[in-house]
């Protein structure tokens, strides 16, 4: 989803083609008098997520009545499923690294010349990101063609199907899938948006191969409350005869995974640790993405892009394996210097990123699960302390922290009590309080109040957690927005309405690419700026960034303006 907003009626009062009451677009001739801001408009017409979610929970009992519309609303786009065979599929799923795992499948089959598809969710600045070619988001241009060329054929053809339109992930599924045979890729890597059996990236047919990288608990209200539950919607994916590999799990889910592929009929290995792929010619293998958890996601990676190459390349037309069904051991093989190469040269923003600007060290995890969390602050905790060891000068920690959903925010940050942070900063993922049309970042389901009030929450839990005594409930101090500016207690602890004000706190002007001119917040109380002194005196300050892959999107926003335009 993108991030969440309190100005969703702002963007659609400015956007020009709903000003002019054509967003619905009568007719495919005038497609392309529409810019991409009005596509990124109009399909946030279609952002419909949580009532979308609470759908699928009234309906649990027929959740394959959800992925059969998919199949509906694919026709109606003029798409086939017989055409998605011609993509060349690779689908994952997993709870935690499928992203990470995508990214690195992706690059290696790049590495080899192929053009490559890649969809993914959710984005950190544009919509445009879910959908590469190449490694590179689709540009503007192609965006807006494409999406008109879809949406148009979906309204044409909604009063004869009961008014209905795919919600907004459904959409933007479709759309990759019409953008990857537009572009004639020669491989489609996909990854699931949630679970499995019954996510609408499933009506996949014939993929080549299918990945699963580790399994936690998330989305419980869907997806079900136990391993067990979810290792069976993971293990939807699998496919008759196609071969699946899965990285290591613990033992329930993995006999629940076994389960399904045996019933199935797929062919489903264990991936080896990374250790155990031995290279001839460069040593151990390097990866570019950091922390110790990348090394499952990069063996998966190898195993994927090794049994689609060989599929490509060989003579037969299959991938070769060691067992026809059940569960077997992937044999490490001698990664070739193009998928070395891959996995160096992999890049995936927004997990176990830094960025570094003069005293100010960016540390940027979108984790918002208990394992993910485990998995930053193993790796915060390793990366910080080298940058502290040739550090010149004292160091201040600062946590910038939100998360949403079902997401047990309390033990996040319990999680996160040994990094000895000294200040705790909570935001909502709204990237600035200004009246701006940013539709890429709109989220028309949370209201302001509740997403404010969460935050409170975290500060509360985080004051619990140090053994604090709770205190009077904090002081909202409104301003001529209407929107809180910062909630204030007398402690490290500080919440904030926006992400940018958050930012511009925490910096304390420190960094140039935030006291941009055009950027302009709310002012705070002097009482709140004066607890800034600690920071004002610190020779550098250490930011993690994390909880919310949205709130990591946000920030990026501002960090990067590059990635904005």
């Amino acid at each position: 989803q993108p991030f969440a907003s309190g100005h969703a009626a702002v963007c659609v009062s400015v956007c020009p083609a709903k000003r002019a009451g054509l967003c619905c677009v009568p007719g495919q001739a005038s497609y392309h008098f529409y810019s991409l801001q009005d596509a990124v408009c109009t399909l946030n017409t279609l952002q419909t997520n949580a009532s979308a979610l609470e759908q699928v929970r009234r309906e649990r009992g027929h959740p394959e009545v959800q992925l059969q519309a998919m199949f509906g609303f694919l026709k109606r786009a003029g798409l086939t499923v017989e055409e998605l065979d011609h993509l060349n599929i690779i689908h994952v799923t997993g709870t935690k690294g499928k992203g990470s795992t995508c990214a690195f499948t992706e690059q290696i089959l790049r590495s080899y010349g192929f053009r490559t598809g890649f969809y993914s969710s959710p984005h950190l600045v544009q919509v445009r990101e879910r959908i590469r070619v190449d490694g590179h988001p689709i540009g503007r241009d192609l965006f807006a063609k494409y999406f008109w060329e879809v949406y148009g054929r979906l309204d044409q053809t909604k009063d004869t199907h009961g008014g209905t339109m795919p919600a907004y992930f459904r959409f933007l599924t479709i759309l990759a899938f019409h953008v990857f045979l537009q572009e004639k890729v020669d491989v489609a890597v996909i990854e699931v948006g949630l679970g499995g059996a019954y996510d609408c990236t499933n009506i996949i047919r014939k993929p080549w191969v299918c990945g699963i990288s580790s399994l936690g608990i998330d989305h419980t209200s869907i997806l079900g409350d136990t391993l067990e539950k979810i290792a069976w919607q993971k293990g939807g994916i699998f496919k008759p005869g196609v071969p699946a590999f899965t990285v290591k799990q613990q033992e329930a889910p993995m006999t629940v995974l076994q389960e399904r592929a045996k019933d199935i009929g797929c062919p489903l290995s264990v991936c080896p640790e990374l250790d155990q792929y031995q290279s001839s010619v460069s040593g151990p293998v390097r990866l570019g993405l950091a922390g110790l958890h990348q090394r499952s996601n990069a063996s998966l990676a190898l195993q994927l892009a090794h049994c689609w190459l060989q599929r490509r390349c060989s003579a037969g037309g299959v991938c070769a394996r060691a067992c026809s069904g059940g569960l077997c051991a992937a044999p490490a093989f001698e990664p070739s210097p193009r998928m070395l190469r891959g996995l160096a040269e992999t890049e995936w923003q927004g997990r176990n990123q830094c960025l570094t600007r003069s005293s100010i060290t960016y540390f940027l995890d979108g984790a918002h699960t208990t394992r993910s969390m485990q998995a930053c602050v193993s790796w915060f905790s390793e990366a910080a302390a080298q940058r502290e060891a040739s550090a010149t000068g004292s160091v201040v920690r600062v946590l910038l922290f939100n998360a949403t959903g079902e997401r047990d925010c309390v033990a996040m940050l319990k999680l996160l009590l040994p990094c000895h942070f000294d200040f705790a900063v909570f935001c909502p993922n709204i990237t600035e309080t200004i009246a701006a049309c940013n539709a890429d970042q709109q989220n028309f389901n949370v209201s302001v109040e509740n997403m404010l009030t969460r935050c409170l929450d975290n500060q509360r839990s985080w004051r619990v957690l140090h053994g604090q005594e709770e205190e009077p409930a904090a002081e909202l101090l409104i301003g001529s927005g209407g929107l809180p500016l910062v909630a204030e207690r007398r402690s490290a602890t500080l919440v904030f309405p926006c992400i940018l004000s958050a930012l511009q706190w925490i910096t304390q002007g420190r960094d140039s690419v935030l006291s941009d001119p055009s950027k302009h917040v709310a002012p705070v109380k002097a009482s709140v700026a004066a607890k800034g002194a600690l920071l004002q005196e610190a020779a550098n300050i250490h930011v993690l960034i994390t909880g919310s892959l949205h709130l990591v999107g946000g920030a990026l926003k501002h960090l990067e303006p590059s990635l904005a335009s």
